[in-house]
Order: C-alpha cells, then sequence, then structure tokens
C-alpha cells in the first residue's frame, strides 16, 4: 500500500521541533505544532485578567516558539506564506487530534522520563498504522519503545534531523529490532525523495553516526589545541574552508551549537562504556571546557563561549577570542601559516590534504595529529556504528558540513599513509585496513558505469553505493563521457541524447571562455542530441559575469570590444531561448547577474529550493546586460492588458533590478517573476537535481520540441517614466539611496519603459536588447562604477556609495 503524508504532528516547539515543522511546511505539509500548557501566568496574562483556562495562555509556548520560525534569519521556511501550513496547540487539549494525522514526531527534552510518559499519552489517541519517531540526538532508541504495543514498536524509529533542518541535509534514521522493514524503508525512501534529505542508516549506538564522529574530532581537537599552543582563531582557520569545512569551522561551531550540547554528547558517549580506553580519554573533557561550563560560558545562547562580542576603548564592537591557558578574552592577532600559504593554488579541498600533513609548522603538525587519530577511530567504528564506510562518509557531509567524508580524505593521502599518521599520533588502525593498505587498495572507485563503488568489509568486495540510480554524479563521468572541455567549461554526455554543460570557471563566473562553451553545447546538441542541461555540482551554480574583464575594458576605455562582449553574451543568452532543441538549466546556491539571465532564458529551469537567485548588477554601478533587464520588462509587458496592474507590476519588476533583490529561495524566486509558476519546477533535494533536469529535457524532445517564435514586448513609453522619476527622487530625499544609484535607477527605468517612446509602443526583443547593452555601457564609462567594480573584486561584495 503506498503511505502519503498529508499531515504531520510535531511534538515539541523548541529549536528543533519548529525547524521540523518549518520543514515539512516547506515541502506542502500540513502541521500540527504541539507543546505543553504553561504552568504559570505571565504578568502580562496577569495584567490582562487571563486565566489558565484561556486559550492563547495554553497555546502560549507553541505561539511564542512560532513567532521565532516566522522571524528566523536565515530563515527556516521557503517563503513566509508556507507558515500558513502550520497550527499550534497544546498537548492536553490537541493531542486527541493525533488520531487523524500521518506521522507523529517528537521532540521534547532529552530526558527518557519524560519521553516515556508523552509515549503513554499518545497511545491513548494514536491510530493503528501512524507513523511515530523520536528527534532524539543520544537516548538509545530501544530504551524509548519499552512497555509500548507492539502497533507502537513496529512503525516507530528514530528520526534525527540536524539543526538548523533547512539547511543541514541529513536525516539519519535508526530502526530498533522491533520496526517493521517496510516502514524503514519507508522512512529511508521519504527522507531522500520529499525532504530532500542525506538519509543514512544508523545502528541503535550511542550518538549514532554524525554525533560520534563529529564530536570525536572536536573533542580530540579540544585536546590538541594547548597542548601546540595554538590559539581559537589560528583553529578556526585551520580547520574551515581551507579543508572543506564549514566558515564556523570548530569553535565558532561549538558556540551556535552550544558548549552544554557538545558536552551532553561526549559525556554521553564516555559514560556508555562503548569506548575502548584510549578512545575514551578523548571523550574526556580538559579542564577549560569544564570552566566554562561552570562559568555558563556556553556560547551564542550565553552571548559568550570560545568567542565574546565586546566594546573597544572608542566604543567600537569587537570579537575577542578566549584565551586557554588564562581563561581571559583578548583581541586574536591575524593567523599566518606557511602550511597554509603552499595550499592557495589548489583548488578542491580534498586536493590540499596531501600538502597539509605535510607542513613543517604547528598546522601541520595539527593536520598530522588530527587526521592520524580521526583515521585510527573511524577504521574501529566500522561495524561498530556502521557496517559500510560510505554511510560515514555521507552523514559528516550532511551532518557537519564536511565538503569530505574521513574515509575520502584517507584516500586522498593514501591508505597507507593515513595508516602512518595514525600510529604517529599514538592510534593502531583496525586489521582490516592494514589487509586494505597491504593490498595496496582504496576505500572508494568508480567503475566503468561511471558509479562509485565501497570497499565492503564484510565480503572483502567492491559493492555499488545503494540508490545512485537516481541522481547524476558529473566527478564521476568526466572521465568517460567528457565530449569536449576548455579552461572554464566542459560538455558531458549525459545519455538518453541529452548532453550536460558544465560551467568550471574560478567561482563559475561567466566570461568568454564560458559563453565559448556554452555556444558549442547548444551547436552540438542541436546537431547530434535531442536536448542539453545546463548544470554544475559546485557549491553555486554561477556568481555571474566575470568582473575584471569588464573592469579591464572599462579603465582601458576599450569600448569596441565592451560593446562586443556584452553583445555576445546577449546573444547566448538568446540562443539558450531560441535553439533548436530544449534547454533546462539547473541552478542552485548563488545565481547571481550572468547566472540568473540564463536561468531566465531556459525553456524550463529545475532549480534547487536552495536557490538563492538575483538581478545584482546595481551593486557594481551597472545594469543587467546580459538580456535579465529585457526578460523582467517582458514578462511583465504580459499581464499589460489589464491597466489596474501594469504599473505596479512593472514598478516590482524595477525594484528587484534596483534595489539587487535576491531570491531567499527558489520559492521566494517565484514571487520575484525570476522563476515561472506552471512551467519551471524545484528540487527539494539538489542531488538529484542533474538527473531530473535529464528527464525534463528529454521529455521535453520527447513531445515534439519546436523552436519558439521571439516574442514582442510592449513597453509604456516616457508615460511610465515620471512614475519612477519620483520614486527615485523620494528615495533620494530620504537617504535611502546615494546620487549615482539614483543614477542607475533611472537609467534602468528608461530602459523597462523602451526608451524615448511617446507612448505605449510594442518593440521587439532585440530593441530592448540593444538599449540595455547601451545604458549597460554608459555606467561602465562612470568612475564610481569602477569603484564599485574594483571594491566587489577586492572584497567580495558590493559597494554602495
Amino acid at each position: 500500500m503506498k503511505r502519503r503524508i498529508k499531515h504531520v504532528t510535531v511534538l515539541g516547539s523548541g529549536i528543533m521541533g519548529s525547524g521540523i515543522a518549518a520543514h515539512f511546511a516547506n515541502i506542502g505539509v500540513e502541521v500540527s505544532l504541539l507543546d505543553i500548557v504553561p504552568f504559570e501566568l505571565t504578568e502580562a496574562e496577569q495584567k490582562k485578567g487571563l486565566t489558565k483556562d484561556d486559550k492563547v495562555v495554553r497555546n502560549r509556548i507553541a505561539a511564542e516558539n512560532f513567532e521565532k520560525l516566522k522571524k528566523a534569519s536565515p530563515a527556516l521556511l521557503y517563503s513566509p506564506k508556507f507558515a500558513d501550513r502550520i497550527k499550534i496547540g497544546n498537548f492536553d487539549d490537541d493531542l486527541p487530534k493525533i488520531k487523524n494525522t500521518d506521522w507523529i514526531i517528537e521532540v521534547v527534552v532529552e530526558r527518557l522520563d519524560i519521553k516515556k510518559s508523552v509515549y503513554e499519552k499518545i497511545e491513548q489517541f494514536r491510530k493503528p498504522g501512524t507513523l511515530i519517531s523520536s528527534n532524539t540526538s543520544g537516548i538509545p532508541i530501544h530504551l524509548l519503545t519499552e512497555g509500548r504495543s507492539d502497533d507502537f514498536k513496529k512503525y516507530f524509529a528514530g528520526t534525527h534531523f540536524f539543526n538548523p533542518v533547512r539547511y543541514l541535509p541529513l536525516l539519519e534514521i535508526i530502526p530498533t529490532n522491533d520496526t517493521d522493514p517496510e516502514i524503514i524503508d519507508f522512512y529511508m525512501n521519504y527522507g531522500a525523495k520529499f525532504l530532500g534529505k542525506t538519509t543514512v542508516l544508523a545502528k541503535d549506538t550511542p550518538a549514532f553516526i554524525a554525533n560520534r564522529i563529529g564530536v570525536f574530532s572536536m573533542m580530540d581537537l579540544l585536546h590538541n589545541v594547548q597542548k601546540l599552543g595554538l590559539t581559537v582563531s589560528d583553529v578556526d582557520k585551520l580547520t574551515g574552508p581551507v579543508i572543506g569545512r564549514p566558515k564556523s569551522a570548530t569553535f565558532r561551531t561549538a558556540d551556535v551549537v552550544g558548549l552544554d550540547t557538545l558536552v551532553m554528547v561526549a559525556n554521553g558517549v564516555r559514560q556508555s562504556g562503548a569506548e575502548a580506553n584510549d578512545f575514551n580519554d578523548v571523550f574526556a573533557l580538559p579542564d577549560y571546557i569544564q570552566k566554562m561550563m561552570d562559568n555558563k560560558w556556553l556560547g551564542s545562547k550565553t552571548e559568550q563561549g570560545f568567542y565574546k562580542k565586546v566594546k573597544n576603548a572608542d566604543g567600537k564592537s569587537e570579537i575577542h577570542g578566549l584565551n586557554l591557558d588564562t581563561l581571559e578574552y583578548e583581541l586574536q592577532g591575524k593567523s599566518s601559516f606557511p602550511t597554509l600559504e603552499l595550499t592557495k593554488s589548489i583548488d578542491k579541498p580534498i586536493d590540499r590534504f596531501k600538502v597539509l600533513i605535510g607542513g613543517k609548522d604547528k598546522a601541520g603538525e595539527l593536520y598530522r595529529k588530527s587526521l592520524g587519530a580521526l583515521f585510527a577511530y573511524v577504521s574501529h567504528k566500522v561495524p561498530e556504528i556502521s557496517d559500510e564506510v560510505y554511510k560515514i562518509d555521507d552523514a559528516m557531509r550532511a551532518g557537519f558540513g564536511w565538503e569530505n567524508g574521513p574515509f575520502e580524505i584517507w584516500d586522498a593521502v593514501g591508505v597507507t599513509k593515513g595508516i602512518e599518521l595514525a600510529k604517529d599520533a599514538g592510534y593502531e588502525v583496525s586489521d582490516w585496513v592494514k589487509a586494505l593498505g597491504e593490498k595496496g587498495e582504496t576505500f572508494y572507485k568508480v567503475n566503468d558505469e561511471g558509479q562509485s563503488i565501497f570497499y565492503d568489509k564484510n565480503s572483502g568486495n567492491y559493492n555499488n553505493i545503494p540508490g545512485q540510480d537516481a541522481f547524476i554524479i558529473l566527478d564521476n563521468i568526466r572521465k568517460n563521457k567528457t565530449l569536449w572541455s576548455n579552461s572554464g567549461a566542459a560538455i558531458e554526455d549525459l545519455g538518453d541524447g541529452i548532453i550536460n554543460f558544465e560551467i568550471r570557471s574560478k567561482m563559475n563566473s561567466l566570461g568568454g571562455e564560458v559563453l565559448d562553451g556554452l555556444n558549442r553545447a547548444i551547436d552540438l546538441a542541436e546537431k547530434e542530441y535531442d536536448g542539453l542541461v545546463v548544470g554544475n555540482q559546485g557549491a553555486n551554480f554561477s556568481v555571474g559575469a566575470n568582473l575584471a574583464m569588464i573592469l579591464m575594458m572599462a579603465i582601458e576605455q576599450d569600448w569596441d570590444d565592451l560593446n562586443m562582449a556584452i553583445a555576445y553574451f546577449q546573444k547566448s543568452m538568446m540562443r539558450v531561448r531560441y535553439s533548436s532543441i530544449p534547454v533546462v538549466v539547473a541552478p542552485h546556491g548563488m545565481t547571481l547577474g550572468g547566472g540568473c539571465e540564463m536561468t531566465m532564458h531556459a525553456d524550463r529551469v529545475v532549480a534547487a529550493a536552495e536557490t538563492y537567485i538575483g538581478l545584482v548588477e546595481t551593486g557594481v554601478g551597472v545594469i543587467p546586460g546580459g538580456g535579465g533587464t529585457k526578460e523582467l520588462t517582458l514578462r511583465t509587458s504580459r499581464e499589460f492588458h489589464n491597466d489596474d496592474v501594469k504599473n505596479n507590476r512593472l514598478r516590482d519588476a524595477f525594484m528587484n533590478i534596483a534595489m539587487g533583490k535576491v531570491a531567499t529561495s527558489a520559492y521566494e524566486a517565484y514571487d520575484m517573476g525570476i522563476l515561472e509558476k506552471g512551467k519551471d519546477i524545484v528540487s527539494v533535494s539538489k542531488n538529484r537535481q542533474i538527473a531530473e533536469a535529464k528527464k525534463v529535457a528529454k521529455l521535453l524532445a520527447e513531445q515534439g520540441y519546436t523552436q519558439p517564435i521571439e516574442q514582442k514586448v510592449k513597453v509604456l513609453g516616457k508615460d511610465a517614466l515620471g512614475m519612477f522619476y519620483v520614486g527615485t527622487d523620494q528615495m533620494l530625499t530620504g537617504n535611502y539611496i546615494s546620487e549615482h544609484d539614483k543614477k542607475i535607477a533611472d537609467k534602468l527605468a528608461n530602459v523597462m519603459v523602451g526608451g524615448n517612446l511617446s507612448e505605449p509602443t510594442v518593440v521587439t526583443e532585440q530593441y530592448l536588447l540593444n538599449l540595455e547593452r547601451e545604458t549597460f555601457l554608459s555606467l561602465c564609462g562612470e568612475r564610481k562604477t569602477l569603484e564599485r567594480i574594483q571594491y566587489m573584486l577586492q572584497n567580495g561584495k558590493p559597494l554602495r556609495n
């Protein structure tokens, strides 16, 4: 029987409960978010004459947390409108309603007695066959079901989400011996397909997989930092993006998560008796950690932890780091390590590890000690916490934001070298890894079909990683499926008559080599294939045009070449729209400027839910010049038959460009008119995005795709220009924009109304493209624009002045 999830009840409205509720709402599920009835009235409630029987009082805890959910930054909801899918309540009044829900998720406080008392109440109202799970991060799952009915046990499992739920894709599924195998499969499949999660089947062991490995790694660092004489800022520089970890690295992550949470997991593992002595000592708290706990220096929640914001002598805020020897906060010096300098030319973090472990400074020593301990530890966790190495790597990538899991890193430095590092750090790896090293084998390989295979300890063979049929991994197919490449792009054969154009330049910026590749891909698809996907699997789809090239041409006043370059960009975007084969673009992450323009010209878009897309060119002093201004004007003009809305629609499109607005999700991009409802689709799973885009391109081809006819655009002429000028004058007077901002906005308005036309007129797309390009070039001649471009290149963010 097919199981459909239409309604979910989340019990517990705290940070995790709210995050889980929000994410189910994100995918279109109705949610009941319940919490306990308050024990006492607040002073404000007493003044209003309310009693404990009033609904507003009884729902207060859930209501307060729901308001925090709606205001959360970064946002928990893909769109503020999705909050309507969540209804609040309390355990006493609303628990009987769970008879009508499809899935009950318990997220109450981490105490076994409290959880078991909640389950006692659930059993009074739960309909047999209803899914029931716990989000516990540390309590053994089998203890939770003691005393429960057979039906309860059959449908129960641990479903461990990671915070923030929207942004961290890991979902650990932890069944008990009583969980029905079909229900385990359902949790695994639903998490991956509908919630967009990396679902990992975990054993019922202390802290499960990700926290077990992640906290070991962090605790090992906490012990080493003092021994090596490193500061907290030193460690954060060494353990952040340079090795493919989040910017928050180690100590900032601990502050965000909460030191008490880290200590709870460490103590739980240590007290479980699951570890051998040498590893158990790693989970012991260093003296300075215990003192921080005693002082309640827990991180962000107490406004001080490893870092603290303080006022300096001038009254300005500074971030000070904790001196781990004196336990005093001090301004941290700038960290500098020769070892890191050696990796600056290496783009991929996975390729840096061989260099980093060879460093002769404290950085190299830290990497050798940390990786040695990590390698030894994970070798002994197979099969204790997982039978397969890939599950451990999946969990660390998805739960802790590591770009590469420990076994992938081990392969990168070499299995034999990793064994040496472990021994030098004072550990022995497991016998099965020693045997693997003696045979000269690796943990992972890629087979002839482009699928990842892993070494299976139990069978001694290499097996396929399950689930790969649902997605395409570009890294795996490049060797055998690349049809053409240059320094900034590549074309790969996805099979079934569909090819992929992959942007591979620095930051995936769009320069001449990328545009040449795009045109070559369209040429090839038109001659020999059925369709084209434009997609990559980097951190971001594209940050936009190559600003360095534009700056160089503008400084040298090489206006003819710059004009030709912009015209070539426009022509390339129009080829995306008007080729004889379907073109499907798959944006994700930052999709800015030219990346947004390419997306808007696709036949179809398959956008990752986490797509941050917008036309941001005004931030560097110009207007969208690759067809973006034209395209939003065209889309707006489709509604000009309604005189009541035409000015409002045009004004909204104008403001989105003028203010450089960026959608915070693909769903918000619908509201901005960048994605089109009924045509473009959203993929909640980034892993499946390229495969889904291929399916869409193939379907369009099979349905008999015909090259579109270029469209006409109705523009409003000078009659509408006054509306914009009044608006920009008011914004300048109110100090919301600068003089230069006003100049950019006025020129943008001139393009969007069609320039010097005395009345509403129907024009061609090329007419608007020419006007757009002329305006772009005129703004490139402004000194302020050159200053903004230079600032952007140096600082990675726009300058407003």
